[in-house]
């Protein structure tokens, strides 16, 4: 849109066409807390996380919440990140052609604008079976490629 002296109106807002991106864990946040990097892993024992993960897919988000640790509800946010985000390596050309789940990791830290509180999770033998494989591959020294 142009003023009448050609100077360029920005209007800046919510549209049907913004991306949504989802963080699946077990953590209880609140509407505008953030993830940051540099605290314990949903996965595994690591501290001090290098990396923070979302996706564009709400199947990826949901298998992050369910292969958190923890005995808590799973939970699915949809989150803003407010910095660069990068492919995540472990889901995209080193085990997945491109990036189909469109997984994404960041260092900079994503804020939480709301919550997905219907969903379906995966079967529980299916959960169970990606639970086994990625115990064999740790068993491997097979290790993600976020360390």
């Amino acid at each position: 849109m142009n003023k009448n002296n050609n100077e360029k109106v920005s209007r800046q807002g919510a549209t049907a066409f913004a991306q949504t991106y989802f963080h699946g864990t077990k953590a209880d946040l609140k509407i505008g807390d953030l993830i940051e990097a540099g605290f314990n892993s949903n996965y595994g024992q690591r501290k001090n996380a290098k990396y923070i993960f979302l996706s564009a897919t709400l199947d990826a988000a949901i298998w992050g919440a369910e292969l958190a640790l923890g005995n808590v509800p799973e939970r699915i946010y949809l989150v803003e990140p407010l910095g660069q985000i990068e492919d995540d390596p472990d889901l995209t050309d080193k085990k997945f052609p491109g990036n189909p789940t469109k997984s994404y990791r960041s260092t900079e830290p994503f804020r939480v604008v709301g919550e997905v509180t219907v969903w379906q999770g995966h079967p529980a033998e299916q959960i169970k079976t990606m639970k086994e494989h990625l115990e064999k591959l740790k068993e491997q020294g097979i290790n993600s490629l976020n360390d």
